[in-house]
């Protein structure tokens, strides 16, 4: 069963576009919560029953780290890859110029 916390985190996630990234934080501030959402955030995610079409490999921590992802970091990366986005060291290379903010 898929709670109404999830459907939010997934709808949020399927607007970022290809060759962008989010952060858990800034889905977390979307859903309109605040303090440690990041972590609910991350659990839904993992739990996504809907990859690729909610593109979770687009979700990273705040400071540009991969993070997490059910799949693993090295399909993470090659995802993230294919669409354009560049890592190094587990971490997004030039995170600021492919960080997607949600409007509020």
């Amino acid at each position: 069963m898929i709670t109404e916390f999830q459907k939010k985190v997934y709808t949020l996630c399927r607007k970022v576009p290809k060759g962008k990234v989010t952060t858990y934080k800034e889905i977390g501030k979307a859903v309109g919560k605040r303090g440690q959402i990041y972590r609910a955030v991350g659990v839904a995610l993992n739990k996504n029953p809907f990859a690729p079409k909610v593109p979770c490999h687009r979700v990273v921590a705040s400071g540009g780290s991969l993070g997490g992802f059910a799949f693993g970091l090295k399909k993470k990366i090659q995802l993230l890859k294919k669409e354009g986005v560049e890592t190094k060291n587990n971490k997004i290379a030039d995170f600021e110029k492919v960080v997607f903010k949600f409007k509020k």
